[in-house]
């Protein structure tokens, strides 16, 4: 059967493989599209455990929100270079992948990986993977996900630098008009420029506070300045540096940095409460940041053609 130029695009449309990879599948499967696009998947896939090894520490996070606004969920998924994060296709997939997420009952990666891919049933979502890795070239990973929901409330998020940086804020509040959702916003942003670790200081735990203070005991006691400083001052100092360092961990005690009067988000959020008449109550949040705890690789790609040269 004669192969057209109009089956190689409609095949090239439809899986986002080469031009002349799709003119081989049509060859072989005799014009049939539907046994050339299992054709393009499983040489896909194939070609996908091969990049499998590489480091995929790029990439970008996205969020969604369910429509009452009261679910949503925040995912991280890494490819090994910038340009593939930007590229349309992958941005594409990991916003379906966000969304079957919001509606899934999978708790981890594992699980999720393995249940049905929503946009296509007859495959998993491990097996969309691999296809995205063969049809980019490059090694993907879905690397972590959670999912927050405000039943008596909602949930806002916040995405910077194009998802370098990611945020789900959720609150209890009757209110959800543009001044909450502003707020919220503003909190969200808080996060992803102050990086806190705990929403309050009634959630840092007496075994973080107490291997904190072991450090700054340390530190005390070798710095020379203290040397002939009784214990109980050395104890008060760092009684003063642990609290002053909860301030900065903990969300609520930050100094807001939109503030000109230095005031706390906990203040902050008061303040907006008071202005519209009911109460916003913070009560959970999320923060990724892209390839964050990942060994990145240093390309050197003039040394490697070099290599290749020789």
């Amino acid at each position: 059967m004669a192969i057209s130029a109009s089956m190689v695009k409609e095949l090239r449309e439809m899986t986002g493989a080469g031009m002349m990879d799709c003119k081989k599948a049509l060859t072989k499967t005799d014009g049939d599209m539907d046994k050339a696009v299992d054709y393009l998947r499983e040489n896909g896939l194939a070609k996908a455990e091969k990049k499998a090894g590489r480091i995929a520490a790029e990439g970008i996070v996205k969020t969604t929100i369910s429509a009452d606004g009261k679910n949503a969920a925040i995912v991280e998924v890494n490819s090994e270079t910038d340009f593939v994060a930007k590229n349309d296709k992958f941005q594409d997939f990991v916003k379906d992948v966000v969304e079957q997420i919001n509606t899934s009952s999978a708790a981890d990666v594992e699980t999720f990986l393995d249940e049905a891919w929503a946009k296509d049933s007859s495959k998993k979502v491990s097996e969309e993977l691999a296809s995205m890795i063969a049809t980019i070239g490059e090694n993907m990973n879905i690397r972590r996900f959670e999912k927050v929901a405000a039943e008596d409330g909602m949930v806002v998020d916040y995405i910077h630098a194009g998802g370098k940086i990611g945020v789900l804020v959720a609150a209890k509040t009757d209110n959800t008009g543009d001044e909450v959702v502003e707020c919220l916003k503003n909190v969200a942003m808080q996060i992803a420029a102050m990086n806190p670790k705990y929403l309050s200081a009634d959630d840092v735990s007496e075994e973080y506070k107490e291997k904190e203070k072991e450090v700054l005991l340390a530190q005390a006691k070798n710095d020379p300045k203290n040397a002939n400083k009784p214990d109980e001052i050395i104890e008060k100092m760092i009684i003063g540096r642990l609290n002053k360092e909860l301030k900065e961990v903990c969300l609520t005690e930050q100094v807001y940095v939109k503030a000109e009067n230095k005031e706390t988000v906990a203040k902050y959020v008061e303040s907006v409460s008071k202005s519209v008449g009911t109460t916003i109550e913070l009560k959970s949040f999320v923060r990724f940041e892209t390839g964050e705890g990942l060994e990145k690789k240093n390309e050197d790609f003039a040394a490697e053609v070099a290599a290749q040269l020789k």
